[in-house]
């Protein structure tokens, strides 16, 4: 894609997507029990600054990284263009997406061998499970998988995207937004809704949850929605500020610094497919729809965005524990401070390398 060619505004968002990926990531830290600092199956806050900040950073700001992401992969994507097979739109996207993924899964599972990270066995069994799944030392590239499973879908419904109106597209997002209430039910009203049960698990909303509806939302965007500027930035500013003060409060409300509680309890209204996350992506989203002029760095950021997000666990393990030096509770700089310049550090790091391997023959297959 030429510059001419760019929409400047979805730039923008892989950029500061990216960055919120590292941010979350960063956050975790200070709240994981988990000896690699990331966010486990148990949690614990180690003081009020700690539940805070978190709340802030990983909650408020750092959950619509990932909607995000999908979002303009729709944008983009949907419908499949006129003439393309499904073999052919196949072919294409995997072969952006899958050869980086394969190498940097190998690169997970024996790169840390070398500063004493992982044992031998773990590396042997990380090899073993890859076909099947991410290694143990990079929970991230679990994106990869809804990300594969969105590629898949996109041919199947593009037809239906062609001729469907925007009444149409609003009643499947409507039925998509009351699904977005799962979470929450299963956490606290049961764990099997609508048909679930354990010979079962594709309940009567399966088919029209999940990152689909993400999908359908970015093609009812760029098709139907004709909002001007003010408006966007009008509702978007109130949506991102009421979805993402909730994702901050609902971890804030769960946390109590001292006590150990399990992480999916203390996450209750995190999932990426939550009314309140819906709510702070869509604001998000039509906020940065308003920009029209690219800029040169930030063109460039979103190049290399795909080999940063892939590679960015090497550099903020490190960093993150150079500067908390064993002690979430007092780490060298305020953790409201440390969070941030954990995850940008991270971040310069992370594009000096990609552009450095760039330039290297077959760079496609290392970073997309």
């Amino acid at each position: 894609m030429t510059m001419k060619e760019r929409i400047p505004f979805l730039d923008y968002i892989r950029v500061v997507a990216c960055f919120l990926v590292m941010l979350v990531h960063a956050s975790e830290n200070f709240y994981g029990a988990d000896a690699s600092g990331l966010a486990g199956n148990m949690s614990m806050l180690a003081n009020e600054q700690n539940r805070f900040w978190v709340a802030f950073y990983d909650g408020a700001l750092g959950r619509v990284a990932v909607p995000l992401f999908m979002i303009v992969s729709a944008f983009l994507l949907v419908p499949v263009r006129e003439g393309m097979t499904m073999s052919q739109f196949y072919c294409r996207r995997f072969m952006r997406i899958l050869p980086p993924m394969v190498c940097f899964m190998i690169l997970y599972s024996l790169l840390p061998l070398a500063w004493g990270a992982m044992t031998w066995e773990q590396s042997v069994a990380d090899l073993k499970m890859l076909p099947f799944n991410f290694p143990s030392m990079a929970g991230h590239l679990w994106f990869m998988y809804p990300l594969i499973s969105l590629y898949l879908i996109i041919p199947v419904v593009s037809p239906w995207l062609e001729r469907a109106s925007a009444k149409d597209e609003l009643v499947f997002i409507g039925i998509f937004a009351f699904t977005t209430l799962t979470p929450w039910l299963h956490r606290f009203v049961s764990p099997e809704l609508w048909g679930e049960c354990f010979w079962n698990q594709y309940s009567a909303f399966w088919y029209c949850s999940g990152y689909l509806g993400y999908l359908v939302l970015a093609h009812y965007i760029r098709v139907h929605l004709k909002w001007s500027n003010s408006r966007r930035l009008t509702v978007g500013s109130i949506a991102f500020v009421a979805g993402a003060a909730f994702t901050a409060w609902s971890f804030w409300w769960k946390g109590e610094p001292g006590v150990l509680i399990e992480t999916p309890m203390l996450e209750w209204s995190w999932e990426f497919c939550t009314i309140n996350v819906l709510l702070a992506t869509f604001g998000l989203f039509l906020l940065f729809s308003c920009i029209s002029r690219p800029t040169a760095i930030i063109t460039e950021l979103s190049k290399l965005s795909f080999g940063m997000y892939l590679m960015h666990l090497f550099f903020l393990a490190p960093i993150a524990g150079w500067l908390i030096n064993g002690n979430a509770a007092e780490p060298m700089l305020p953790v409201g401070v440390a969070i941030p310049v954990i995850a940008i550090l991270t971040f310069i790091c992370c594009a000096l390398t990609t552009k450095l391997l760039s330039f290297l023959p077959g760079s496609k297959y290392i970073i997309g």
